[in-house]
């Protein structure tokens, strides 16, 4: 069954929004669309230039795949920021972690990693700085376990909630399959990243200075086929993909040359490709940057 994509204005918890300032030919337009059957979408958009905010299917919960490697980004700014942590301190790179089912040991596959090259560092030591970057820009699934072990899973979904990322879920680091085969997953909702990219560009959620880096890791990465592909050339993107089988998402901040930023969101599930999902992806992210932006 064909899911129509009805936006219905919602206030985030920051500045209450006043009625229609997310033009009506914008929600007229995103209500035309439909997700081909089969498939399941949730949408989240935030106008930062008013607090305007629409959604579409937003509380919807689904895998977050690597769009949790951006409440892992967060909590490392705030431990910065705090003095219990610092961007450049070295972190042992090792290949081994706990499931949290009973403590067994795991390791990760390079083939399985969008990113292979800190596994030939595996015994030496790397900055958390560029870890963050490899956990963001390529995806680094060893770069976010070797994090998340740092850090902590339940801090790190602590800090998201305190920023009103209210049900957001995240129990570990990936590719724990024995999680994974008991449906221990991390989870998200449309929602819950819109309101973490929120609170980054707005500052919030970290420091200036710490908020700029995390700003510019995102501006940063390298898989740009979804929301990024449907902008004009040359435009800032500050994002995260996420995938897995059946599961594509992306999650940015759009920073227009004339006017305020917005935060775009869009998770799916059933596409038959990820290319499809992609395509998908771009087709409401033109839409969104006509109806906000209203220049090619």
């Amino acid at each position: 069954m064909k899911r129509l994509l009805l936006l219905v204005v919602a206030a985030l918890p920051l500045a209450r929004p006043a009625a229609g300032q997310i033009p009506a030919s914008l929600r007229s337009n995103l209500g035309a669309e439909t997700a081909p059957a089969g498939t399941e979408v949730g949408v989240a958009l935030l106008d930062l230039a008013t607090g305007d905010s629409a959604w579409s299917n937003a509380s919807w919960r689904v895998h977050a795949a690597s769009t949790m490697k951006i409440p892992v980004l967060i909590e490392l700014a705030q431990r910065v920021d705090a003095g219990r942590y610092g961007w450049d301190w070295p972190v042992l790179v090792r290949n081994e972690f706990e499931s949290i089912v009973d403590g067994s040991s795991y390791r990760l596959k390079p083939a399985d990693d969008s990113d292979s090259t800190l596994y030939a560092l595996e015994g030496r030591q790397v900055p958390a700085r560029e870890l963050a970057r490899l956990m963001i820009v390529r995806s680094s699934n060893l770069a976010t376990n070797l994090l998340v072990a740092q850090l902590g899973a339940s801090a790190i979904q602590a800090s998201a909630r305190r920023l009103g990322a209210d049900s957001i879920v995240v129990l570990r680091g990936v590719e724990d399959q024995k999680a994974y085969d008991r449906g221990l997953s991390n989870t998200t909702t449309a929602r819950d990243l819109a309101v973490l990219l929120a609170a980054i560009t707005q500052g919030r959620a970290a420091s200036d200075s710490s908020s700029a880096i995390m700003l510019n890791i995102l501006s940063r990465q390298e898989f740009r086929a979804g929301i990024p592909a449907g902008l004009p050339p040359g435009i800032r993107v500050a994002s995260k993909t996420g995938n897995i089988t059946g599961v594509n998402h992306d999650a940015a901040v759009i920073f227009p040359p004339a006017r305020p930023p917005y935060v775009l969101v869009i998770l799916t599930r059933g596409f038959p490709s990820p290319g499809a999902a992609e395509a998908y992806m771009a087709a409401v992210s033109r839409v969104v940057w006509a109806g906000l932006v209203g220049v090619p």
